[in-house]
């Protein structure tokens, strides 16, 4: 089962790759062929098998040899990792298969982010959708889904007057209902989530500025949504207390 559904995630993530790729745009994502980026030949269906067709081609196109981003197969072994380990925790049942969604558009946010620095606000309202139906069948009762939306909200909104703030320089207003979404399936682990967010942000921040020539003073303007999908996926899948971790290593 577990191997089944890492299979599954991969191929959900190969699709979602070809969405964000054609998302605005006049190209659709239903049908129609994929063509190789490099040289614009059709791909076979060997071709577009997720992980495999990678490794067997050693990261290069089968028609004219280029070089195939990593991203792809990275994208499909995490999603794919993250379905195996939702039906770990969950089991086979309703509220998996709204967990999967809210991941799968979760992983559509973060490549488009990463892409273009900017959430679409399609995927942003199914994602705070199927994230709010994923917490309440996962809250223990009513009052404790009331509870965790009310955390949801206060994060959110933390987010959004930072953004007012500093006039959108230090964070866009996106982020904050990409973390209402993500608080609202995280339920306890919310602010847990919260924290491991910026915890990660700062880590790969200050490797970025560490990276700089030499001499150089300008910032680097990097999209947040990911270290919030990473920190709040942290939280949740390990229930992990930053404040216990923190006492730990004192």
């Amino acid at each position: 089962m577990l191997l089944i559904f890492f299979v599954f995630g991969a191929i959900i993530a190969s699709f979602i790759g070809v969405v964000v790729a054609r998302l605005n745009t006049e190209q659709g994502f239903i049908s129609g062929r994929s063509y190789c980026d490099a040289c614009g030949a059709p791909l076979t269906s060997s071709a577009l098998l997720p992980v495999i067709s990678y490794v067997i081609g050693w990261g290069r196109a089968r028609c004219c040899g280029a070089k195939i981003s990593w991203w792809s197969p990275l994208t499909e072994i995490l999603l794919g990792g993250l379905f195996a380990l939702s039906y770990l925790k969950l089991g086979f049942s309703g509220v998996l298969l709204l967990l999967l969604t809210a991941l799968s558009l979760l992983l559509a946010l973060v490549l488009y982010d990463l892409a273009h620095q900017i959430l679409p606000s399609v995927l942003l309202a199914l994602f705070i959708a199927a994230s709010a139906v994923t917490g309440f069948f996962l809250a223990p009762s009513t009052d404790a889904f009331l509870d965790s939306f009310f955390v949801a909200f206060l994060l959110a909104s933390s987010l959004a007057l930072v953004h007012v703030l500093s006039r959108g320089r230090a964070m866009g207003f996106a982020d904050a209902p990409l973390t209402l979404g993500l608080a609202l399936f995280s339920g306890s682990t919310a602010f847990a989530g919260f924290i491991f967010s910026f915890w990660i942000g700062a880590v790969i921040g200050i490797a970025i500025l560490l990276r700089r020539p030499a001499g150089t003073r300008m910032g680097v303007e990097v999209p947040f949504a990911p270290f919030l999908a990473a920190g709040f996926i942290l939280a949740y899948f390990t229930q992990w207390n930053p404040f216990m971790l923190i006492a730990a290593l004192l």
